[in-house]
């Protein structure tokens, strides 16, 4: 039914040979008979996360949509992402140097036509263009801290799912 080689992706989809109110019964029950992992039910949607106490900033959480395709069956989407959160302020700040950068090359355009100096505007846009660098690899970074916890959720949903 359902293989646990799968190499894990942010992004994933299964067929159950089940109908989607016996899979959402199967995670409601088992929320409450355990306390390792946070889970949370909304209508065909199911969030799993590590427990405050374990959590750190990379953490992952996974969301599964549950899907009918017909009475016996469903389809399962899964996507593991970042805390709300972190993902909001990383956008924030990925948009934040985009339309630095912006305004800084319109600034170095206008002195360079006015023929003043752009030393400024240079290093400026040298250091937004770090910022940007070293924003893709603390992103990196955050995603290969967070494996280890993508494994434990995904482990724990198949366990759920073949209960």
């Amino acid at each position: 039914m359902l293989s646990n080689e799968i190499v894990l992706r942010p992004r994933f989809q299964m067929e159950l040979e089940e109908p989607c109110s016996h899979l959402v019964m199967k995670f409601s029950e088992v929320k409450k008979s355990q306390n390792r992992f946070v889970i949370s039910c909304v209508d065909d949607h199911i969030f799993i996360k590590l427990p405050k106490r374990e959590q750190h900033f990379w953490s992952p959480q996974l969301h599964l949509e549950i899907t009918e395709k017909d009475e016996n069956s469903c389809s399962l989407h899964g996507f593991f992402g970042p805390n709300p959160t972190v993902w909001t302020m990383f956008m924030f700040l990925h948009v934040a140097v985009g339309i630095l950068f912006m305004v800084d090359l319109t600034w170095l355009y206008s002195n360079y036509k006015l023929e003043n100096s752009i030393t400024i505007q240079i290093v400026i846009a040298a250091i937004l263009v770090l910022a940007w660098i070293l924003l893709y690899f603390a992103g990196a970074m955050g995603k290969k801290k967070g494996k280890p916890g993508m494994r434990e959720l995904y482990d724990f949903m198949l366990k759920t799912i073949q209960s």
